[in-house]
């Protein structure tokens, strides 16, 4: 349960690269999913959850 987060980061970050190089015209969209995951990696480290 505790790597879930980090299942979701990898998957925000790929989606993200997918996004960006694929589809440059949803720039929205991309930094949304790149704003999520930069969220859940804060709360990891904030937390103080072993990285």
């Amino acid at each position: 349960m505790k790597d879930i987060i980090w299942i979701i980061v990898v998957l925000l970050v790929v989606g993200w690269l997918i996004g960006f190089f694929a589809f440059p015209a949803v720039g929205g969209l991309i930094h949304a999913l790149l704003v999520i995951a930069v969220i859940l990696i804060i709360y990891k480290v904030v937390t103080g959850r072993s990285v």
